[in-house]
């Protein structure tokens, strides 16, 4: 049973959301604003947060930026936005995923399920690295160095980046890494989308011309071990 925390100013989402997560199995707690969400994760941290995008005061964006830098924990979004800039936006703020509102709670619950499981496979006890140049990921500890220096990822993009490292030379579109990474047979291509960037950011040289993460056009991306 994992701890989820929700957090929306609206009082119906939060209900409706935490009875769905409470009938799923999950034990939940809430908050109403920023603020106590980052009490709450002060205190007494949460396995998963579902994060509301829209809020007075600190906004989940500044919520979610804040967690990112002292916890890797699994954030999905909920926005009223529908427009792929917001949803990008909230993705580059550290979040592994977001729903749309109005939303299915099923869909959700689904959501929430997934990226748990993920998280749970990752936590297996797990030993060996896999060393690409000076790019070296160890699976064991977690950790991700380059030219000896320590990467700082968050639980998606290294999740990304071993899977990549791991299948060199493979070309794949944007749905199977969904599949083979997220574990989601559904989910929008923007979510791999705004992970490769960010990935590129902090292994290539420069981001902007990618010679490891690079993009096979009419099919998605493909890593190239350096020679």
């Amino acid at each position: 049973m994992a701890r989820v925390l929700v957090v929306d100013d609206d009082v119906t989402v939060r209900e409706v959301v935490v009875s769905y997560l409470k009938a799923g199995g999950h034990d939940v707690s809430e908050a109403a604003d920023g603020d106590e969400a980052l009490r709450s994760m002060r205190s007494d941290p949460a396995d998963l947060v579902v994060l509301d995008l829209m809020m007075p005061g600190i906004d989940g964006l500044e919520v979610c930026r804040r967690l990112r830098t002292t916890s890797d924990v699994p954030i999905i979004m909920l926005t009223a936005l529908g427009a792929e800039v917001d949803r990008v936006v909230g993705l580059e703020s550290g979040a592994d995923d977001y729903v749309t509102k109005p939303f299915s709670p099923r869909e959700l619950v689904l959501r929430v399920d997934a990226l748990l499981r993920r998280v749970g496979e990752k936590a297996k006890p797990a030993t060996g690295t896999v060393a690409d140049g000076d790019l070296v990921v160890d699976s064991g500890r977690h950790e991700v160095t380059l030219s000896g220096r320590v990467v700082a990822l968050t639980s998606r993009e290294f999740d990304l980046l071993l899977f990549l490292v791991t299948n060199p030379g493979t070309a794949y579109s944007r749905e199977e890494l969904l599949q083979q990474v997220w574990g989601w047979s559904f989910g929008d291509h923007s979510t791999v989308t705004v992970h490769v960037r960010r990935l590129r950011e902090k292994v290539e040289r420069d981001p902007k011309r990618p010679t490891r993460l690079v993009t096979v056009w009419g099919v998605g991306y493909r890593w190239e071990a350096v020679a």
